[in-house]
């Protein structure tokens, strides 16, 4: 990884509103299938791994980029890098990975890739995102899993959101 932050000034934006949570939310006796918004807000407040912020302020991810299949199991979750030559490109990718296969039910074929035209080493990180044996070795590197766990760990501001 870089020693010197490659996009010293990115573009900061405005978080969306928190869900409001329904009564049919709560009611486990109604079928609930997963959707967008429960996705994106399982990785907006992923840390970015050059600045303080999250992914969802540098607009990385975007609920309009998520797409759910609850028929056949399916996420697929676009990602928008801030830059197109970003380094953290990958380590962006393996995160929103590991974040939504930690989160959600193992029946679920989770794919990550960098929006198309983004990035100019897009096919080369979207080969290494859906390369399962990749990811497996590199949750064993001790490093760089540190890394992503402090990525997708959730600060104590955000612990809140989910405590009711």
């Amino acid at each position: 990884m870089p020693t010197e932050i490659e996009n010293l000034n990115p573009n900061v934006y405005s978080k969306c509103k928190e869900r409001a949570i329904t009564k049919e939310d709560i009611d486990e006796s109604i079928p609930d299938p997963f959707d967008t918004r429960e996705i994106f807000d399982l990785i907006r407040n992923i840390n970015d791994p050059e600045h303080p912020l999250t992914l969802e302020e540098l607009r990385v991810v975007e609920e309009d980029l998520i797409k759910v299949r609850n028929d056949c199991d399916e996420v697929f979750v676009n990602f928008t890098p801030t830059i197109p030559h970003c380094s953290m490109a990958t380590l962006i990718g393996l995160s929103i990975r590991v974040k939504l296969l930690r989160s959600l039910p193992p029946r679920f074929k989770v794919t990550v890739e960098i929006t198309p035209g983004t990035h100019a080493s897009e096919n080369a990180v979207n080969k290494q995102l859906a390369d399962k044996e990749r990811v497996a070795a590199a949750m064993e590197n001790k490093h760089l899993a540190e890394v992503i766990n402090q990525c997708i760990a959730l600060k104590e501001t955000d612990v809140g959101l989910f405590v009711r």
